[in-house]
C-alpha cells in the first residue's frame, strides 16, 4: 500500500486507501479514481470550482480572512463581529452553502460562507 495517498477532495481527510481501482475516504464515504483526483489544494472540490470571497479574491487554504459584516451565533449574545480575523481557513463543500471551515477566536471551530468574508 502506498504512503502516499492523495487527501479525500471531499473533506480533506488524511486517512484514504486504496480499494481496487478506486480511493476511498473512510470519514466521509467519497470514492473516487486517483487520475481524476488531479484539483491542487486549496482549489475548492474536484469539479474545479473555485471559492471566492465577497469582493472577489479566490480563496485558499490557509488564507487569512476578515469578516465583512456582523454574524448572529446560535447562542452567543454578541455575535462574530465585523472585522474579526480568522486565520487558516480550510476550503470544504459544507451543507447550505457554508464552504470555509475554520477556528474563530472566542467561539471555536465553525463554518462559514465565503460571501460574507474578504481575504485579509
Amino acid at each position: 500500500m502506498s504512503e502516499n495517498l492523495p487527501p479525500c477532495p471531499e473533506c480533506s481527510s488524511a486517512y484514504t486507501y486504496e480499494m481496487g481501482a478506486l480511493l476511498v475516504c473512510p470519514e466521509c464515504g467519497h470514492e473516487w479514481s486517483p487520475t481524476t483526483a488531479g484539483s491542487a489544494p486549496g482549489t475548492g472540490d474536484g469539479a474545479g470550482r473555485t471559492v471566492r470571497d465577497a469582493v472577489g479574491n479566490v480563496l485558499a487554504d490557509g488564507d487569512t480572512v476578515t469578516v465583512v459584516k456582523t454574524l448572529k451565533v446560535k447562542g452567543s449574545p454578541t455575535g462574530i463581529k465585523a472585522g474579526t480575523k480568522v486565520r487558516n481557513i480550510r476550503l470544504v463543500d459544507g451543507t447550505d452553502g457554508h464552504d470555509i471551515d475554520c477556528k474563530v477566536d472566542g467561539f471555536g471551530a465553525m463554518q462559514l460562507k465565503s460571501s460574507v468574508v474578504k481575504k485579509a
